[in-house]
């Protein structure tokens, strides 16, 4: 898989599309006309035009202004289908004639600096020596069936490297996995009551993906709370407690700060792979453990 700043508009095209069958969204305008500059109703135009998105879908381009690149205007896409919203950053030409998007680096400055900054583990479940040289960061949907490809391979990389931290954030995806937020948010009610059993718990989920469903997801989560040596009645009332809610939401935010599109996104010392490449995902750690030993 490649990242992209537009890969929230796939996806969000694919969940409307999917849900139209059952529901009609209310329509909503994109921005009053009046308000809008030409260029704005150029861009807007024309990405409608390309994601075939009709006028239930909700589309503000902000106003462009200068970008850190001379000669480039700098705007975001905000993108609302039913109750999901995203944004996405372009660039556009002075002459308003060339649209790209892509990040845009100094290369004067640490490209994983910002990444770094920004991830925010202070609070999350975690595996490994805190003071490991190298870190992985892990943004993943328990209903995603790719994220269970990576837990897969991390299970059987990992005690290949000690030197290696995993931090796992939530980011369920609810317009495309239905119980993934139940389950995210029993991983947070496991971590709570007992840090350790949320590893666990991790394991249990992604080993019976394909049991678990939408109508069983609370019962088979407090079955794996018990096989994890929790307590059941303080699983079960974090588990309707607004505040483990409240967590998983945290998390996803922060993955949105990061511009995280699609699970499982990694940052392996903020370096960012999306999907389940075991053999770049390995390449990625060997290189910041050989940097570590060449310093």
């Amino acid at each position: 898989m490649k990242t992209s700043s537009v890969a929230v508009l796939i996806l969000l095209a694919l969940s409307l599309m999917t849900s139209r069958a059952d529901s009609q969204t209310a329509k909503a305008p994109s921005q009053p006309a009046s308000s809008e500059t030409p260029l704005q109703k150029t861009i807007e135009a024309y990405l409608r035009n390309l994601y075939a998105f009709g006028p239930d879908v909700n589309l503000v381009v902000s106003p462009p202004k200068d970008s850190e690149v001379p000669g480039l205007l700098e705007t975001t896409v905000d993108l609302k289908i039913g109750e999901n919203t995203e944004k996405a950053r372009f660039y556009v030409s002075k002459d308003g004639k060339y649209l790209f998007r892509g990040e845009v680096s100094e290369l004067s400055k640490d490209p994983l600096a910002q990444n770094r900054s920004l991830l925010d583990i202070k609070d999350a479940p975690a595996f490994g020596n805190p003071s490991a040289v190298v870190t992985l960061v892990e943004f993943s949907d328990f209903e995603c069936p790719v994220c269970r490809s990576l837990h897969d391979a991390v299970r059987g990389m990992l005690p290949d490297y000690p030197q290696v931290r995993i931090v796992f954030k939530d980011y369920p995806i609810e317009a495309l996995h239905p119980w993934a937020r139940t389950a995210a948010i029993a991983g947070r009610c496991a971590y709570n009551q007992k840090p350790e059993a949320f590893w666990k718990m991790y394991d249990l989920i992604y080993d019976n993906q394909e049991v678990i469903s939408a109508e069983n997801a609370w019962t088979k989560m407090s079955d794996f709370a018990g096989q994890a040596g929790l307590d059941a009645d303080t699983f079960r009332a974090c588990m309707s407690d607004p505040a483990a809610g409240a967590a998983v939401d945290a998390s996803r935010e922060n993955g949105q700060k990061l511009e995280v599109n699609s699970t499982p996104t990694i940052f392996v010392n903020g370096r960012r792979l999306v999907g389940a490449d075991p053999h770049m995902l390995e390449q990625y750690i060997q290189y910041e453990l050989a940097k570590h030993q060449g310093k």
